[in-house]
C-alpha cells in the first residue's frame, strides 16, 4: 500500500497585485515536503495579474468588493469555513484586515513584507530605506496581529542596498528574497 504521506494543511493566498509570492508558494505547495496544499486565492482587485495563477494551477478564486468592509470580511469568513482554511497567507495584500477578522482566525495568517521590521511599516518601505541612507533592507515574513505590521516575526532576510539602489532596483532585490523566505517561515511555522 502506498502512503499519502502527511495531509496537507489547507492555505488561502490573499493578494492584490501581480502574484508573484503566490506563484511561488504555488509552487512551494507543489513540492512533496511542503505542509501546504493551497485551496484558495483572494483578492480585493478584480484586475489583480496574479489571479491568472489561479487559472493556471487550477485553484478557485474569489474577488471581494470592500465597499462594506464588515460585510466583506463576513463573506470571506464563510469562504474559509466552507473550504475548511486553516492557514492564511497574504501575499501583497492591500487591504488591512478588521480586529474581528483577524481575531478569527487568531494565530492562522501570516503576511511577508517589504522591510527588516519593526523598520518601516507601512507602505513605501524600499523608498524610505533609500532615503535614510540604511545599508541594508530586507524582508520580514510575521504573524499578523491587530496593529500594522507588528505581529511576532518568524524569519527576516537581510538584503545589502548598494550606492546605486533605486527604489525599483531594491525591491526587486527584495522580491528575490521574499520568494525563498516566506517558503522557509511557513516550514518553521509547521515543524514548531
Amino acid at each position: 500500500m502506498q502512503s499519502t504521506g502527511p495531509k496537507k494543511i489547507k492555505c488561502a493566498v490573499f493578494i492584490s497585485g501581480n502574484g508573484s509570492n503566490l506563484k511561488s508558494l504555488i509552487q512551494f505547495s507543489k513540492k512533496k515536503d511542503s505542509p501546504l496544499s493551497i485551496e484558495l486565492i483572494i483578492s480585493d482587485n478584480l484586475n489583480a495579474k496574479g489571479l491568472k495563477f489561479g487559472k493556471i494551477f487550477k485553484i478557485s478564486n474569489k474577488v471581494f468588493n470592500y465597499k462594506n468592509k464588515s460585510i466583506t470580511e463576513k463573506k470571506i469568513i464563510s469562504e474559509m469555513i466552507n473550504k475548511k482554511i486553516k492557514l492564511i497567507c497574504l501575499a501583497g495584500f492591500m487591504k488591512i484586515l478588521s480586529i474581528n477578522f483577524i481575531k478569527s482566525f487568531k494565530g492562522k495568517i501570516l503576511n511577508i513584507h517589504p522591510s527588516l521590521l519593526p523598520k518601516y511599516k507601512g507602505l513605501n518601505t524600499h523608498e524610505r530605506a533609500i532615503s535614510n541612507n540604511e545599508k541594508y533592507s530586507g524582508c520580514t515574513v510575521h504573524f499578523v496581529n491587530s496593529r500594522l505590521d507588528s505581529g511576532k516575526i518568524i524569519l527576516q532576510k537581510k538584503v545589502k542596498i548598494s550606492k546605486s539602489d533605486t527604489v525599483k532596483s531594491l525591491a526587486k532585490k527584495i522580491l528575490i528574497q521574499e520568494h525563498k523566505l516566506y517558503p522557509k517561515a511557513i516550514k518553521k511555522v509547521f515543524s514548531l
